[in-house]
């Protein structure tokens, strides 16, 4: 017996061992994410960004509201979305019994305070004294709330109509004295109506000792449903002798019975360290899959931060049983696990091509819900999408790109023929649309004329060539590819000899102002907005020498406004541009503004992104700037390279691991590079050099070289 108990203990002790040397080794990488990065700032250099608990790819995101922090934790909302939007079912743990209405509970004045979280897991002290923890599976939400030793009553409110904008139709059912379930909808999002319905059944673990509901400033004790604007229920506990109350609640955007079955699915018990244990494993598993090394441990926060963010979006929105709310608002059933949440006008430039590359399977599914969206929304591809609604924010025609992406980045699990046929619709046929939106506004003009206004116009030539890539390399339709390949070159019929620059043109081909027709940008910034062409532009204004000129004057500052001449860190259509210097003859030059923009753009603080993240997008541009390789041609698998900023990087592919080496914080410019064992003089690296695994060597220094990587040209296609 005596050998037992010391062979147990030395089993213990070797366990609690290893595990403590497992995570210093670092393999606990939800512990490294830090999520209240991004969660303050002012306007448009503000992150936009949540603190609190979701799971990769989930359909519950357990949070405060960036919108409003004092309006309670909601179980819905976009990471980094600049517009306020979403925050359904806000429910906040509150002290003694409710004596007052909550109204609309931001004039309940609820404090947080004490906020932490990390990958799965957020908590905060409300009201001074009450220690808020939640976490999340997959569809379903988890709270635990510790009342102070002092209190003989606490009380949790759960809000029905109220959300980060005003809605009208909600109602709440008190179904049981630990009980209740609801629907509500979507309010709007930039100004939009956003329409959708979601359903949520909430319990305790402990019967209420009173409970009741509330309409705008009338508390209505001992009633039982809730309707309407301003409205909810509410649950107070005898808690003098259990301090901790826990609260769950399952989702769904079908039905209160499926938003049943997904909690009893997923979140049977009332083991709150076990359900974020869960969480922070499957965390793990997403974050292990890049492996970074440093001499910065502020900068791994970082980068661990920014991958987590880059795996939140889409989201989930088909239920345990597989059925999912369509773009037609009927319900289906996917064999696939069906996606929303689809920011494409931001996440086609950097976070498809990191999710193909990492998660080929949930990229593939995520352009089958694509497919499926487009086929009950009227058989064009929508742009930007919440729930089952097609908001129709941004412009250009982004999800043929987002597509080919995820293709040329190795996400191809699916029938390519009918994706092709919906690009097809929505490029070559005017007022084509995705439920009552206008797929390609100005199309019949475009087709005919060769020119638009010109952002717009930008966006839809990066959209043929993408569509030209897809129709060759997906579906082998060569005669299909010169089609759009021609209107691809297009770009050029925005070209003004007088100015220099790409302008907007009137329908009779004369010019617009030069400063007219620029989306959330200037006319500067979207000269470089033909990332598949870089050669085309720097012949057309004279050379490498013009155009270096060019871009030197544009990097003057790194931190432009909408409206500002100059680079914009926090803003799309400048991603791409400091790797523009490998074209021009000057890779040192785009390691060197990289490198900048990391260091002077990007913190850890809570104000500490210089824009809104827009779903991940901004995350995956830190992680491939971070480890040397960016995706820069829109339908092209590859990788144009600066300098990494870890010694040691290894990507986790599914045929392989990428192992990048010799990146450095400050030896920051690119001397040599060796790919695979052999040297190598290009700035850019095809996806098939990868996509089975490779080895890149760099060697760094503190000096510019200015030779290195200058004598073969990246590709272009004119």
């Amino acid at each position: 017996m005596k050998n037992k108990v010391l062979t147990g203990l030395l089993l213990v002790l070797i366990g609690g061992w290893g595990s403590l040397l497992a995570q210093n080794a670092g393999s606990n990488y939800a512990r490294q994410v830090n999520t209240l990065i991004g969660t303050k700032g002012v306007g448009l250099t503000s992150g936009y960004l949540y603190p609190g608990a979701t799971y990769p790819y989930g359909m519950v995101q357990f949070t405060p509201s960036y919108f409003s922090k004092r309006s309670g934790f909601v179980i819905n909302q976009l990471s980094g979305g600049g517009c306020e939007h979403m925050g359904n079912f806000p429910t906040f743990p509150v002290k003694g019994k409710l004596k007052m209405s909550p109204d609309n509970i931001l004039n309940y004045r609820i404090n947080i305070s004490e906020e932490k979280g990390h990958a799965g897991y957020y908590e905060a002290m409300v009201q001074e004294d009450i220690k808020a923890k939640l976490t999340v599976t997959e569809r379903t939400g988890m709270a635990n709330y510790e009342y102070p030793a002092d209190q003989q009553y606490g009380t949790v409110i759960i809000g029905g109509g109220i959300s980060a904008t005003p809605i009208e139709q909600a109602a709440v059912v008190i179904t049981a004295p630990n009980k209740c379930e609801g629907y509500a909808e979507g309010g709007n999002f930039c100004g939009l109506r956003t329409p959708y319905k979601v359903y949520f059944v909430a319990e305790f673990d402990a019967d209420a000792l009173e409970s009741g509901t509330w309409k705008r400033d009338e508390l209505k004790p001992n009633t039982t449903f809730a309707e309407g604007e301003y409205s909810g229920v509410y649950f107070t506990f005898d808690v003098s002798k259990k301090k901790n109350i826990q609260y769950k609640i399952g989702v769904s955007y079908v039905s209160v019975e499926n938003a049943r079955e997904n909690l009893k699915a997923e979140n049977t018990g009332w083991d709150f360290l076990q359900i974020q244990n869960q969480a922070e494993s499957k965390w793990n598993d997403y974050l292990g899959k890049i492996e970074v090394e440093g001499t910065n441990p502020d900068r791994t926060t970082q980068f661990y931060t920014h991958l987590y963010r880059s795996f939140i979006h889409p989201n989930v929105c088909s239920d345990v049983n597989g059925e999912y709310m369509g773009a037609d608002f009927k319900v289906h059933k996917s064999r696939s696990k069906h996606y929303t949440s689809f920011s494409n006008w931001d996440t086609y430039r950097t976070q498809i091509q990191l999710l193909s590359m990492l998660d080929p399977e949930v990229a593939s599914d995520i352009v089958i819900s694509h497919q499926l969206f487009a086929e009950e929304a009227g058989g064009a591809y929508p742009r930007w999408v919440m729930a089952n609604i097609e908001t129709g924010v941004m412009q250009g025609d982004p999800t043929p790109i987002l597509i080919s992406n995820a293709y040329a980045f190795g996400a191809r699990n699916y029938d390519p023929k009918p994706i092709f046929k919906i690009m097809r619709k929505g490029a070559e046929e005017p007022g084509a649309m995705s439920q009552n939106v206008e797929a390609r506004p100005g199309l019949k003009q475009y087709l005919d004329k060769g020119y638009y206004n010109a952002s717009i116009q930008l966006e839809y030539t990066s959209a043929d060539f993408a569509i030209g890539q897809f129709a060759l390399h997906a579906v082998g339709d060569e005669f299909a590819s010169w089609r759009y390949f021609h209107f691809a070159r297009s770009w050029k019929n925005l070209y003004n000899p007088e100015t220099g620059w790409l302008q907007s043109r009137n329908p009779d081909g004369s010019w617009k102002p030069l400063t007219e027709d620029f989306r959330e940008s200037t006319y500067k910034n979207y000269f470089w907005m033909v990332p598949y062409d870089i050669a085309g532009l720097i012949e057309i204004i004279g050379g490498k020498a013009a155009a270096e000129k060019r871009l030197d004057e544009f990097f003057t500052r790194l931190d432009a406004g909408y409206n500002d001449a100059w680079f914009a860190s926090g803003n799309e259509p400048s991603f791409h541009i400091p790797w523009i210097y490998n074209w021009v003859g000057t890779p040192y030059k785009a390691q060197e503004i990289i490198n900048r923009v990391l260091n002077e753009q990007y913190s850890s603080k809570i104000d500490g992104l210089p824009g809104n993240d827009d779903l991940g997008t901004m995350g995956a541009w830190y992680v491939f700037a971070c480890i040397g390789l960016y995706p820069e041609i829109p339908g092209i698998g590859g990788f144009t390279v600066n300098t990494p900023i870890f010694s040691s990087v290894k990507v986790h592919l599914k045929k392989g691991d990428i192992v990048i080496k010799g990146g450095s914080e400050k030896n920051i410019y690119i001397k040599s590079m060796k790919l695979n064992g052999k040297p190598y003089d290009s700035t850019w690296i095809d996806w098939d050099q990868l996509n089975n695994g490779g080895t890149i060597d760099f060697a760094t220094s503190a000096k510019p070289d200015v030779k290195w990587g200058t004598k073969v040209v990246p590709p272009s296609f004119p």
